[in-house]
Formats: C-alpha cells, sequence, structure tokens
C-alpha cells in the first residue's frame, strides 16, 4: 500500500494580493477583452492587502485534497530563504507531505503579486529558475494519482520525465491540468503527458486554445481534447458550470449555488479540479465527481484567497445533503 493518494507536481509562491479602489481603477472592454485600467505615474491609495503562503495551482489542490481526507504530497521547488521555509511550514499545517519539497540553495523563492478589483482579479507572475529533478520514490511513496499542474518555462524536459516515470509505473493514473507554459508550449511538445492521462482539465478558454476549435462548440471541444489521448476530459466555464466526457457520456453540471455574492475568485478552479480528483480516488464515477466539484469551488470564492474556503469531507456531505433538486449532472 501507498502513502499516498495523491501526489502533485506544480510551481509553489507566495502571493501578495492587493485589493484595488472602485474610486481609482476600472475595467475598459474593447474587441481584445477586458482591462484593467488606472491612472499611470500616479500614487494610489488601496483598500486592503493579504499575504498568501504556499499557493499556486499544485499547491492549492494538494491542500484541498488533504483538507478531503486524502493523503497528499508535493513535488516542487522552493528557494533558500524565508519565504521558502515559510511555504513549507504553510503546507504542512495544512496536512500536505512535504518531503518532495526541494530547497535550492542561493536561489529566491517565487513571489506573485495579485490586484484584486471586484471579484477578479489580475497576477503579475515570475517564476525563478530551478533545476527542475524528479525525486526517486520508494515503492511505499508511488501514488495512486500524480496530479501535474504549472511549472515554469525553465523546466525543459521535465514533463518528458515524469511521462517516462509513468510508463514505468502504470498503476499510477495521471491528472493533468496545463498551466500558463504549458499551454504555451502546446499539445505536440506535451503529447507524451496528453497520452498519459486519465484526466484533462481545463477551462473553456483554454481548450479553445489546445484544440484550435471555437469555444461555443462544446460537443466539439470535448472530442477534440479526447483524440489528444485522456480518458477523461473536463471543461469548466465559471459561473456557466463545467462539463465533462468519458469518451461515451458527455455531460452539463451546473454551478452550486453562491452562498453570497462572490468575494474574490482565486483559486476557483483549482478547488474544483481537486475535488473532482478526490471523487474519483474515493472510487466515484465522473457524475458524483462533478457533484462534489462546484461545492468546493463555491466555498473559495466565498473567501479572500485559494485555500481559506476550501472545506472537509463532513461539509462537503453537508452541503452536498442540502443541495437542491437541480443540481445534479444531465446529458449535454
Amino acid at each position: 500500500m501507498s502513502d499516498f493518494d495523491v501526489i502533485s507536481i506544480g510551481d509553489i509562491c507566495t502571493d501578495a494580493l492587493v485589493r484595488l479602489s472602485e474610486e481609482h481603477a476600472h475595467v475598459y472592454e474593447d474587441g481584445r477583452g477586458q482591462w484593467l485600467v488606472m491612472p499611470f505615474g500616479a500614487k494610489l491609495p488601496f483598500e486592503e492587502a493579504y499575504v498568501m503562503e504556499a499557493v499556486g495551482n499544485a499547491a492549492n489542490a494538494s491542500v484541498a485534497l488533504a483538507r478531503l481526507g486524502l493523503s497528499t504530497g508535493l513535488v516542487t521547488n522552493v528557494g533558500g530563504d524565508g519565504h521558502g521555509i515559510d511555504m513549507i511550514h504553510a503546507l504542512h499545517d495544512n496536512g500536505v507531505d512535504t518531503r518532495f519539497v526541494r530547497v535550492n540553495p542561493g536561489c529566491s523563492s517565487n513571489y506573485h503579486y495579485a490586484l484584486w478589483f471586484r471579484s477578479e482579479r489580475t497576477i503579475l507572475i515570475r517564476h525563478e529558475e530551478y533545476e527542475y529533478h524528479w525525486p526517486h520514490l520508494a515503492d511505499a511513496d508511488v501514488p495512486g494519482w500524480l496530479y501535474f499542474s504549472s511549472v515554469s518555462e525553465h523546466a525543459s524536459g521535465y514533463h518528458d520525465r515524469v511521462a517516462a516515470w509513468l510508463t514505468d509505473h502504470p498503476s499510477t493514473r495521471l491528472v493533468f491540468q496545463p498551466g500558463t507554459f504549458e499551454l504555451e508550449a502546446g499539445p505536440d511538445r506535451l503529447e507524451r503527458l496528453y497520452r498519459a492521462s486519465e484526466v484533462l482539465i481545463l477551462n473553456r478558454e483554454e481548450a479553445s486554445r489546445v484544440t484550435g476549435r471555437g469555444r461555443s462548440d462544446v460537443r466539439g471541444l470535448l472530442g477534440a481534447l479526447h483524440d489528444l489521448g485522456p480518458s477523461t476530459v473536463v471543461v469548466t466555464d465559471g459561473p456557466d458550470g463545467a462539463f465533462a466526457s468519458d469518451g461515451t457520456t458527455a455531460l452539463v453540471m451546473p454551478c452550486y449555488p453562491d452562498a453570497g455574492e462572490p468575494v474574490e475568485r482565486t483559486g476557483a478552479g483549482d478547488a474544483f479540479a481537486a475535488t473532482f480528483v478526490a471523487a474519483l480516488a474515493r472510487g466515484h464515477g465522473i457524475e458524483e465527481a462533478l457533484r462534489w466539484a462546484p461545492v468546493n469551488a463555491m466555498c473559495v470564492v466565498q473567501h479572500v484567497g485559494a485555500q481559506a474556503g476550501l472545506v472537509t469531507a463532513d461539509r462537503l456531505g453537508e452541503l452536498l445533503a442540502g443541495a437542491p433538486a437541480s443540481f445534479h449532472p444531465r446529458p449535454l
């Protein structure tokens, strides 16, 4: 038996989140999208600020999984500075095994800045240059699932090493949630990971980008994602719910009703993805996984940051028991 239900892989950072004033910022929209606009060269007051340690796609997923009662570890890098030590402590305090966190002496830890305006955020990122090493996993450490999310552009060859390890360990199932640099690399470069994936999770815009298909054709998106190799594909669509397919059945799932107006949306996608995986790891099918996932996403957006609102398994059960009759997947 493995010590781990899930081991997550991905970069970790500290986020400094600054809430902008409605008086000094606004959103401008044109044919290219929405833009956050503030006076140039000015000194602007802000409403409040938060510093959140040990966040990022894989770290958020690890904390979500641990809080749901799964045994979870994280493969990641930190610098040999105080921020790195603080992140290791934060993971440990959240029940995430830190034996695979690699400390890089002489390097800084990833530190990102997020501008919070209304319920959305714009994140300023910079990934430090680490040497990415895939750890040697003893037989007792080989997990039932790997959860691979965002690593930096400096991780050349790392994806291939993970794919090779999966070939040698066919009992471990892969969840792939591509991040910024995986999306930039494209599916041809990461073909081995896409083909090794048991589950692929993207939002609707990312699915369109990866497949080259229009975002309005959901069936086409799901089919094109399956063509890349994954057995199960999930496409999230923010407040409009989510879609999932196992190659035979395609389903659409509404959001769980909000307890109140969303406070801040950081980490909602990570909460959804990790909770979907938690259901699968507990032996449920995609129908039940689609019921679990929106609950945690709803709870996260009721709090500041990606981890404060993550629920326990008991709380998840309570919220599912109180769900409206309409809260269930239906055929697409």
